[in-house]
């Protein structure tokens, strides 16, 4: 029980800071998206709001890497797996009416400057995630640092689409940058 209790706030942070961001979501508002007492979030967050912020971003982040690691593996080469990553992405903007894009990327622009705790959170999974990205393609052959310059390349490319689509209302950023992403990779794999 109490484990799912856990996982139940942290699930209701994720999804309200993807929406929301950090400074827009309450306490208040997480426990009753997760349906837990008020006291819970001091039993499994001793430091608040900050730690379960903190511990959001990290789990969010590696169930993202879970995501792309998966799409991997049943997409037929690399070039595919970029394209259908980024697709994926596109499906679920729509899907969502534009509210559920990355909630770290959100955090980060709303924190980075001014929260040590969660700026250093973003950037251990943005470098979790170049550092995955730059394995996955250094596997295919690759040369590491051209892979580590794709890695950042695609993440950037996805994160900045991210951000024009939810703006503009429409998916045509991800196709671009996916497209972009993909003709890279393509490019680098000779």
């Amino acid at each position: 029980m109490a484990a799912s209790t856990k996982n139940r706030i942290m699930d209701s942070s994720a999804e309200l800071f993807r929406r929301q961001g950090y400074a827009g979501t309450g306490i208040k508002q997480i426990l009753v998206a997760a349906n837990a007492p008020f006291g819970s979030l001091y039993h499994f967050f001793p430091g608040g709001k900050e730690q379960l912020g903190a511990e959001t971003i990290r789990s969010s982040g590696q169930l993202y890497s879970e995501l792309f690691a998966t799409i991997a593996a049943q997409a037929p080469d690399v070039p595919s797996a970029v394209g259908e990553f980024f697709s994926g992405a596109a499906e679920t903007l729509v899907e969502t009416d534009y509210a559920d894009a990355c909630p770290i990327a959100t955090v980060a622009l709303e924190v980075a400057s001014t929260n040590e705790q969660l700026r250093v959170a973003c950037a251990e999974v943005f470098e979790s995630w170049i550092e995955g990205a730059t394995r996955y393609f250094a596997a295919a052959g690759i040369p590491a640092q051209r892979a580590r310059e794709l890695a950042i390349s695609m993440l950037c490319l996805l994160e900045g689409a991210f951000i024009f689509c939810r703006a503009m209302r429409n998916t045509e950023p991800l196709r671009v940058a996916g497209a972009s992403a993909v003709a890279a990779v393509t490019e680098a794999l000779g």
